[in-house]
């Protein structure tokens, strides 16, 4: 039986027990229900089954009993109605965008987005006749100015991929809303541990749950948080589109969702530490990441998020004259932190966004979101903390 939100649970405890269905063997752990279909007892019952769309599992490209634990679960712990899960992030994001809008609407989107959602809002949405406004969503009055027009759908990611800018919620989901759009957050680098975009007004939320929800590099995973309303429209165009999210995936991810919290807090605690000697080297010209001082947007934070995620970014002093040859001299010369465009495992990862991620973007375009050729991401895991940081030093001795 699924626990019912009103029971008043606590959000640790949920990440445990929220959505559960035991079959009639009274499991302990979740059962994969592995089925692409279900059977009826008679044919009066299959009709019945589709008049009545969504009160029992039909297909499951439409709902799975596994996926179902997912989805409430997360649902329960993020203070949402309803929850999609999908076949991965981008998925999500995919259907969250274009699932929303149609030829002739507008849409606004923070500049500092992921490559991938760059493409959505920015080639994508306009391919088919939507119009996109791309903005520095950290100055408020662009988010004024592009607000204060008639819109339908706001798009941001905060903290941002992979340079952790951040858009204040509080000051742009009232404009948005009075512009009349729906407000889409990608809250991926936060996790839904340290960020609740919900608390601010925002009205559909999306991860890459093959990041930190999954958080042991295992598998591929979406989610869609939203209200009853956006559900509505949601629900048909993933029905019919397909972008569906496995049961063994889903039953993976739930076993991710235990741990969550802890691994989240334990990889931030890791991961000041580790920003903190980073910002002592010599080699390293700045860093960026939540929990400094230093981060520019370091009050807002406080304010916005609960911690500083496991997710740094650093910027390389020149080596032999190239920004690119110190980039690479380092993560040549690491052998604990993997190099991998990857994040939110339990392993450490470092990747080189300007050669990888953003690697599409011009060369102009990745200096406006702040991307140099001496840029590196690092996703902090769960090793030994002083492991990390001798990792680190071995590689950038190199460069001094």
């Amino acid at each position: 039986m699924a626990h019912d939100p009103s029971d008043n649970l606590n959000p640790a405890t949920l990440l445990v027990h929220g959505g559960t269905r035991r079959s009639q063997f009274e499991e302990t752990s979740e059962a994969i229900f592995m089925t692409s279909g279900f059977v009826y007892d008679s044919a009066e019952a299959a009709e019945d089954a589709f008049i009545n769309d969504g009160s029992r599992f039909v297909y499951s490209r439409f709902r799975n009993p596994t996926v179902a634990m997912f989805e409430d679960r997360l649902a329960q712990y993020e203070g949402f109605p309803r929850c999609f899960g999908t076949g991965s992030g981008m998925a999500a994001v995919h259907a969250a965008i274009i699932g929303l809008l149609k030829a002739g609407d507008r849409l606004v989107a923070s500049r500092a987005l992921f490559g991938s959602c760059l493409y959505i809002v920015n080639d994508l949405a306009r391919r088919f006749g939507i119009e996109s406004v791309i903005i520095d969503g950290t100055k408020p009055e662009e988010w004024e100015k592009a607000l204060s027009v008639p819109t339908n759908l706001v798009f941001l990611e905060t903290p941002s991929n992979p340079c952790l800018e951040v858009v204040d919620l509080s000051h742009v989901v009232p404009l948005a809303h009075k512009a009349g759009a729906r407000v889409v957050v990608d809250n991926v680098f936060a996790t839904p541990v340290l960020q609740k975009p919900r608390d601010f007004g925002v009205d559909v939320v999306v991860y890459s749950a093959t990041k930190h929800i999954d958080g042991q590099g295992r598998c591929l995973g979406g989610a869609i948080l939203c209200d009853d309303e956006v559900a509505a429209l949601l629900a048909p165009y993933l029905r019919h589109t397909g972008p569906a999210l496995s049961p063994f995936n889903a039953w993976l991810l739930l076993k991710g969702l235990e741990t969550l919290e802890l691994r989240v807090r334990a990889q931030s605690a890791s991961a000041l530490k580790v920003a903190e000697f980073l910002e002592s080297h010599p080699a390293v010209e700045r860093v960026l990441y939540a929990g400094l001082d230093s981060h520019p947007q370091r009050e807002l934070l406080k304010r916005q998020m609960d911690g500083g995620s496991n997710l740094i970014c650093f910027h390389l002093r020149p080596f032999q004259g190239d920004a690119k040859v110190a980039a690479f001299t380092t993560l040549n010369n690491l052998r604990i932190i993997k190099i991998s465009n990857n994040l939110g495992d339990s392993k450490s990862l470092a990747t080189h966004p300007f050669t990888t991620t953003h690697q599409r973007l011009s060369v102009e375009e990745k200096a406006t979101l702040g991307i140099g050729a001496g840029t590196i991401r690092l996703s902090v895991g769960l090793e030994n903390t002083d492991d990390l940081i001798n990792d680190l030093k071995r590689g950038l001795d190199q460069l001094v």
